[in-house]
């Protein structure tokens, strides 16, 4: 088949899971900069406001999978800073090794049946377990081809569908893995090449569309709409056509860019279109310098999280930080003095 009549062949497909889904969508990227510098940076895009607030969760935490009896079990290895959706899953985050993890939405998501004599794992865990246990993507890679967990799907919070989500996970090497439930299999993507991960179709066939597009150049002409293939295509390019400076500042300022670029303007509404949701908000975790920046559609600051002043020895505090209605509550620069010690949230299980 030629480059081209894969193009065509995955654009149907595209075409036909955009007329049949609800999805919404998100984009995540991984930088490879100068002086070892790695970033990643992700949008997070969703129809409704989902009740995102920041939260440092220290090391030495005790963990069920919430997947009924025989959930999987684990200590928390590695303290971690997470963004939330409705306080009751980790959507977002980055450990304090440096490992990135983020979830996005994949209507194409059909993960196993679940009958209890496996240990189990509840998907609003699934981000916390890599942040908790890894500290680089190998190592991560290395745990879960064993399979040592059945993931466990719920609704999604005051709706009736369920959650399907992919994952991605970075590291500060700036290798990187994607990991998809197609058909009831866990199928990984791992290399330091797949920067880039948007929504439906799945990546096999996104790193298809995304081959067309390289093939005609970026300076020539890229595709603009806010659908996901596009987004990724976009992203595609930007991630490594923006400078490689050894000067922070301005990598920090290029990725942000890139995400905004391939981000949704805010009231954005595509009727026929589902999948297509305004940003939110966005995060860019410096995985080097450990710091995790946060920004929201809706208020005109940015600010960040400096990890490497943060106590998350065993025993330390649960921190929150408020983000109000539409994370609108607005805060500027470091904001590690404006968390609160609270109770730690409870993750959505069976």
């Amino acid at each position: 088949m030629t480059l081209t009549a894969r193009y065509i062949a995955c654009v149907l497909a595209l075409t036909a899971g955009l007329a049949s889904g609800t999805a919404d969508a998100c984009t995540r990227l991984v930088y490879h900069g100068a002086n070892d510098q790695i970033i990643t940076a992700r949008s997070m895009d969703w129809r409704l406001d989902i009740g995102t607030n920041l939260w440092v969760l220290p090391k030495g935490i005790a963990r069920t999978g919430e997947a009924g009896p025989n959930s999987i079990e684990w200590t928390a290895k590695y303290g971690s800073v997470v963004a939330t959706g409705y306080d009751v899953a980790t959507t977002d985050g980055m450990n304090e090794a440096g490992l990135v993890a983020n979830v996005l939405w994949l209507v194409e998501s059909e993960y196993p049946k679940y009958d209890g004599s496996q240990p189990g794992l509840a998907i609003s865990l699934w981000a916390q377990y890599m942040l908790d246990n890894f500290a680089t993507v190998a190592e991560a890679i290395t745990a879960i081809e064993a399979e040592p967990y059945v993931l466990v799907t719920d609704s999604v919070p005051g709706e009736e569908r369920l959650a399907t989500l992919h994952l991605s996970i970075s590291d500060s090497t700036g290798d990187s893995a994607i990991v998809e439930y197609i058909d009831g299999k866990q199928v990984i993507h791992h290399s330091r090449d797949y920067q880039v991960m948007t929504n439906s179709p799945i990546f096999d066939e996104q790193l298809a569309l995304n081959a067309y597009w390289k093939e005609i150049g970026g300076t020539v002409m890229l595709p603009g709409t806010n659908r996901a293939a596009d987004r990724f295509a976009r992203a595609s390019f930007y991630i490594d056509a923006i400078p490689k400076t050894e000067n922070a500042v301005e990598t920090l300022a290029s990725v942000f860019g890139v995400i905004r670029n391939a981000s949704v303007p805010f009231g954005i509404t595509t009727p026929d279109q589902p999948n297509i949701s305004s940003t939110r908000w966005r995060t860019v975790a410096d995985h080097k310098r450990k710091l995790y920046f946060f920004e929201s559609a809706l208020t005109p600051n940015t600010f960040w999280v400096d990890l490497n002043t943060l106590d998350f020895s065993e025993g330390a505090k649960v921190l929150k930080l408020d983000l109000g209605p539409n994370q609108t509550n607005t805060f500027s620069g470091v904001a590690n003095d404006k968390f609160k010690e609270t109770e730690p949230f409870k993750f959505l299980g069976l």
